[in-house]
């Protein structure tokens, strides 16, 4: 694992501000250029490069993102992905054009293929559309519009956190999922953990309503729903806790930590993603791994299978 320092030599600021800003205090003054350079340096450690395949002819991919720098800083899940893309298309020669939604300076002539990564509305996969080039969506499910997608199996993540709260002998398990909504029509997405975890609790018959909070999915949204819970007077808190991100993980081990809640003494916390700064925070956050920057490299293969030959199914 690399260290605070050598994340501090690659983004050039001093090991303090790295831990600072790794561990969210909200109390350091750094531009989010400085925190967008420390995220980057801290996920590029983290990774392996690859060779560079020189056999892939020149081609040109368009990456819409629906989340802008300072969102991205919040929940660096999708930097890592953004990153994965990044990197594979860079080792493949092919030249990246970024762009927001909305954004009508593109041509199509430009392109080969659309990277779409986030959570988009009828009305945004319709503007996608329009270039009329093999169309690929990352971390959104939207084959029922007819488009092909790449996705995480919450269904076996969301197992391995409750398999292993019931191994070790818990019973009141909760769960700290996220809110969010689309950027268009504001539409609230379902959190597909939440559903899992439903599903596969009361299947043990161990699904306990009082025990799930919800905030937004972003470390100020992890402290504040389970910052309400600790001050309520009558406190009855779960003894394992999995949170649907690890932003919200870290912002309610901030929550214990100010309440004296011991973790994981009192409480066990699992987090989901398993992104750089889970490593980083103190304690170091027992996490569900996801592998991000592969998922994006397997956005750039599979695109790149869809530009060569149209795929018989979505």
């Amino acid at each position: 694992m690399a260290t605070i320092k050598d994340i501090a030599n690659r983004a050039g600021v001093s090991p303090a501000a790295v831990s600072r800003v790794l561990n969210y205090d909200q109390e350091i003054s750094v531009s989010d250029a400085t925190k967008k350079k420390i995220f980057e340096a801290a996920e590029a450690l983290n990774y392996t490069k690859h060779k560079r395949d020189k056999g892939q002819s020149t081609k040109k991919m368009l990456l819409i993102q629906w989340y802008d720098d300072k969102e991205e800083l919040e929940d660096v899940y999708y930097l890592s992905i953004r990153l994965g893309i990044e990197r594979k298309l860079a080792e493949a020669g092919i030249e990246l054009i970024k762009a927001a939604l909305g954004e009508e300076s593109i041509e199509a002539s430009e392109m080969d293929g659309v990277l779409a990564l986030g959570k988009f509305d009828q009305d945004q996969i319709k503007w996608l559309e329009k270039w009329q080039v093999p169309l690929l969506f990352v971390d959104f499910d939207a084959l029922k519009f007819g488009h092909s997608s790449i996705v995480v199996d919450f269904q076996q993540g969301v197992s391995l956190a409750i398999e292993a709260a019931v191994r070790f002998g818990h019973r009141k398990i909760g769960m700290l999922t996220g809110i969010e909504h689309t950027k268009g029509k504001k539409e609230l997405l379902l959190d597909d953990r939440l559903t899992a975890f439903r599903q596969q609790m009361e299947a043990k018959q161990l699904f306990l309503p009082q025990y799930i909070y919800q905030g937004d999915f972003t470390v100020e949204g992890g402290y504040a729903a389970v910052k309400k819970e600790l001050q309520k007077e009558a406190r009855d808190l779960p003894t394992f806790l999995f949170a649907a991100n690890d932003a919200m993980a870290i912002g309610a081990l901030k929550a214990f930590r100010e309440e004296k809640v011991k973790v994981p003494a009192e409480i066990s916390l699992v987090g989901f993603n398993d992104i750089s700064v889970a490593k980083y925070v103190s304690p170091a956050l027992t996490t569900i791994k996801v592998y991000t920057e592969w998922m994006g490299e397997q956005a750039v293969d599979f695109l790149l299978r869809l530009v060569q030959e149209e795929a018989p199914v979505a």
